[in-house]
């Protein structure tokens, strides 16, 4: 029986993928567990293996954009033939009909998508529509059977005018690829959740003469790696905040999967540092530093950037900011610069360096208490650090 490859759902955010490479031919035989495929998304790259045996007939060519769940390839016995795709219902002709007529080149009046959103198109067109950042849903189609064609979407493309007023652009980029998968997660945070933020100053003169010690040892830890240390001991000890929001219910968790907002030159990606708090500090370096290198190389594995809790999210180059929560996560970090500023201690003032820590929750989630019990767990953590230095 023949063996089915589909696209797999590599990420929360994913809807489709592409095939960059074939590493089998068609006809070739492929074990259970060869590398097939190269796929890429907007956030990764992934080998996809076999999860069977038999002759490979792929579906589709190289840089084709398929749907979560779309069919790739079949995986076939010697002698067998690959499954006929399902007619469409409304396609269908009777026994007693003669076949349809070829279908005009008359625009109609929009794009149907088909079951499941999939807008009908050729692989062409998808390329093309996510090169130009083109919504297919949006293009008239002319193709055979009211398929979106490469004609189609250029035609929609050069359409597009820009506002009246306006200077001429020096330049145009598609919102494409990471950054509109980053721009549609954003949307879908905002609109589904209730977010609200709180700030506070703490005291990082302690942790910093720590971190910088440390890192003389060999390992190099940063004022980010503190923050999931102590991000992680704070989750423990208010376990509202260590929850996920989904279908209905919050779901809470006793282990912290702290993830870490990385930049790479595309846009930003959260690789996620499985059971943080199990970690020694320099474990937490050690694992996030790989975690940013996957990340800039476009190495990370699809459970790299899987499981998340809660985000940390670290600019040094700002005072502060308000993060965005990640799509089902209750609550994000964000962190500011550390700066030297006149501090009081112990009734006299000297300099120290202080930090602007931003908690952006989901007030569906929690309230105000749980958050500035959230901020005062994390604040001792970060301004008594010792705890988080011993391993």
């Amino acid at each position: 029986m023949a063996v089915t490859v589909v696209m797999p759902k590599l990420g929360q955010i994913m809807v489709e993928g592409t095939v960059n490479r074939w590493n089998k031919a068609a006809g070739d035989e492929v074990v259970e567990g060869d590398v097939i495929a190269e796929i890429e998304t907007e956030k990764l790259n992934y080998d996809l293996e076999a999860t069977g045996s038999g002759r490979l007939h792929p579906m589709v060519s190289e840089g084709a954009v398929v749907a979560v769940d779309g069919v790739l390839a079949y995986l076939l016995a010697e002698g067998e033939a690959p499954p006929a795709p399902p007619p469409a219902a409304s396609d269908s002709p009777s026994k007693t009909e003669p076949p349809p007529a070829a279908p005009s080149r008359s625009p109609s009046k929009s794009a149907r998508p088909a079951p499941g959103g999939v807008v009908p198109s050729t692989p062409g067109a998808r390329r093309l529509a996510a090169k130009l950042g083109v919504d297919l849903s949006k293009v008239t189609p002319t193709g055979p059977r009211g398929r979106v064609v490469e004609d189609d979407v250029r035609k929609h493309a050069e359409q597009v005018s820009m506002p009246p007023g306006l200077p001429a652009p020096s330049r145009s980029v598609p919102v494409a690829g990471m950054r509109k998968a980053i721009a549609e997660h954003m949307r879908g945070s905002i609109s589904s959740t209730a977010q609200l933020s709180f700030l506070l100053e703490v005291d990082v003169t302690q942790a910093q003469r720590l971190r910088r010690e440390a890192s003389r040892d060999g390992a190099t830890i940063g004022m980010p790696h503190v923050l999931i240390k102590a991000s992680a001991e704070a989750l423990r000890r208010v376990p509202a905040m260590n929850t996920l929001l989904h279908e209905g219910a919050v779901h809470y968790f006793d282990e912290a999967n702290v993830g870490l907002a990385v930049s790479v030159d595309d846009g930003l990606i959260v690789p996620v540092l499985r059971n943080a708090g199990a970690m020694s500090m320099s474990e937490v370096a050690a694992e996030a530093g790989r975690l940013a290198r996957a990340a800039r190389e476009g190495k990370l594995a699809p459970d790299d950037v899987a499981g998340g809790t809660f985000t940390v999210s670290a600019l040094g180059s700002v005072d502060g900011f308000t993060p965005i929560l990640n799509a089902g996560q209750t609550a994000i970090l964000g962190a500011g610069r550390s700066v030297e500023k006149p501090v009081v201690r112990d009734g006299e003032i000297v300099v120290g360096e202080t930090m602007v820590l931003s908690l952006t929750v989901d007030h569906q989630v929690v309230d105000g208490a749980a958050a500035a019990s959230f901020m005062r767990r994390l604040q001792q953590a970060i301004e008594r650090p010792s705890a988080l230095f011993g391993d």
